[in-house]
């Protein structure tokens, strides 16, 4: 009976971890279903930039409040978990604040710090519930945001809150535990609300403080399995995001390779066109120009789709959403993520085979009128937070439209036809385009 608690702990724990591997190794299994590209290049600059804009929040701070509110939950998740710690490796050995020894009065200089940080992560969500629920931010509210997207934001947030809650509970009433019974304390948050305790028994504080530790690792535990399922996955995917993100001058586009090799071969006048078809397989289907569906799509852009928390301020800073065409760079990278898990389902559905479902990214999630909106101006780019490159998804579907559907706008249908008979956007003869040197 004694070990009990022990042995409810470690099962809680090594099942907790368990699924939320799981669910990790399914989103990485469904990531890697994406083209190779190599982003190994330039490491001091890509740590370089990972440090300013991952760890060092950069972006986010271009927005003010915003970005401040989300620095001090940045900053309370990361240095609440020492707490966490703790609680941890008191789950497993039964001890109770197993370092307030080792560090003497240290431990309630660093409790207290911690406790001053869950009140202000606790009025930061506070403040976000307030911009999203009451004060209705515009880019909270768009056609993509509706239903499950907006819930997902608040349960998040409420979630967060109950954990701070739990924690701070959980000290106050320690806060008036007898002096011989109490480790450390009282700290100087819970300090100050342990009055609501006094007057109650040792015993129902014993209970309440241990419905509080128990809730506390136990919300933990909910909220690290819930985020596989939440856009707040990117709490796990900014850090990679950032050091994996495009270096190269926005602006400049990649050329395909599979039209380099076209080009090539029409080039070559030895060139054996039937060379193409691999001869170890005779039935493979030769690469796409540009991109259908997720899986003609880099394993960068398929990561990006899951590193995307949906703040909008990539479609905020949007000059073709902002004069209302149907264009959202989120709504891109939300679709991306809802296809992808679509295919990964038919996986596991199939035990590992993708079986066709007559469905694509392209026409069925994101339709030609959104891609032919986008201007390639890079605004959404330079917003996002964590350096997702929606633009990156837009022009690899639009290549498809064009060199395999042959399906673009009329307008652009008219340039390129003047560049293949012209040389040259305008409609006239090659002959005629230097007069306007000529002198009359």
């Amino acid at each position: 009976m004694e070990y009990i608690p022990q042995i409810l702990f470690l099962v809680m724990l090594i099942v907790g971890f368990g699924l939320f591997g799981k669910s990790a190794m399914r989103i990485r299994r469904n990531i890697l279903l994406g083209r190779d590209v190599d982003r190994s290049d330039n490491s001091s600059k890509r740590i370089s930039t990972t440090l300013k804009v991952a760890f060092g929040q950069s972006k986010m701070v271009v927005r003010p409040i915003a970005g401040l509110l989300h620095i001090v939950i940045y900053v309370g998740f990361l240095l609440i978990n020492i707490e966490v710690l703790e609680i941890v490796i008191d789950g497993i050995f039964g001890t109770h604040r197993v370092f307030a020894p080792m560090l003497g009065g240290l431990y309630s200089v660093a409790i207290s710090f911690f406790e001053i940080l869950a009140v202000l992560v606790v009025i930061a969500c506070i403040a976000f519930l307030w911009r999203r629920n009451v004060m209705k931010i515009g880019r909270f509210h768009s056609t993509e945001m509706k239903g499950w997207p907006f819930k997902d934001a608040n349960y998040i947030l409420i979630i967060e809150i109950i954990l701070m809650g739990a924690l701070l509970i959980m000290n106050a009433t320690e806060a008036n535990f007898p002096d011989d019974h109490r480790v450390a304390g009282p700290f100087l948050i819970s300090g100050l609300i342990a009055p609501i305790f006094s007057g109650i028994s040792y015993e129902t504080l014993v209970i309440i403080e241990r419905v509080a530790w128990w809730g506390h690792i136990i919300g933990i535990l909910f909220f690290l399995n819930y985020l596989p399922f939440s856009k707040h996955f990117h709490i796990m995917l900014a850090f990679p995001n950032v050091y994996y993100s495009n270096l190269k001058p926005k602006g400049q586009f990649d050329n395909l390779e599979s039209v380099k090799k076209e080009v090539e071969l029409m080039m070559d006048p030895n060139a054996d066109p039937y060379a193409a078809q691999p001869e170890a397989d005779p039935n493979a289907v030769p690469q796409r120009f540009g991109a259908k569906d997720v899986q003609d799509l880099s394993w960068v852009q398929l990561m990006n789709a899951y590193s995307c928390t949906e703040c909008g301020r990539c479609t905020s800073s949007c000059p073709a959403s902002i004069t209302g065409k149907k264009l959202s760079p989120r709504k891109i990278m939300m679709d991306t993520r809802d296809r992808l898990e679509d295919v990964g389902a038919i996986i596991d559905l199939n035990k590992g085979t993708f079986v066709d479902d007559g469905k694509s990214l392209l026409h069925d999630h994101i339709t030609p009128e959104e891609l032919w909106a986008c201007t390639s101006c890079n605004a959404c780019t330079e917003a996002c937070p964590i350096n997702i490159d929606p633009l990156s998804i837009i022009i690899d579907l639009r290549r498809y439209l064009v060199m395999e559907e042959s399906s673009m706008p009329t307008e652009l249908a008219t340039v390129m036809s003047n560049i293949e008979n012209n040389g040259a956007p305008w409609q006239f003869a090659q002959a005629d385009r230097a007069n306007w040197v000529t002198e009359e």
